[in-house]
């Protein structure tokens, strides 16, 4: 199991807060979940309550910038004769 850096964890909800996202805490989510599931994410991201770790959560969905997609779709675009200087 890896755990969550807690400088990846601010920059995450950091994101969030400047997209507004994490203002207007109005809203409610219930749900049933695996106790086994909840504290598995708690243990790997050192979250302890259960509403930070929804709202990492959901963040963390928000505002991904999808960068395994795009180095994917990147793959052999890179010209084979470019000298990289290492």
């Amino acid at each position: 199991m890896v755990t969550l850096s807690r400088g990846r964890h601010a920059a995450i909800l950091d994101a969030a807060a400047k997209d507004g996202l994490l203002a207007n805490k109005t809203g409610r989510i219930t749900g049933r979940v695996s106790p086994a599931l909840v504290d598995r994410a708690k243990k790997a991201t050192g979250i302890e309550a259960d509403t930070a770790l929804i709202e990492y959560a959901l963040a963390n969905l928000a505002v991904d910038d999808h960068f395994g997609e795009a180095l994917v779709k990147a793959r052999g675009t890179v010209d084979p004769a470019l000298t990289l200087d290492f």
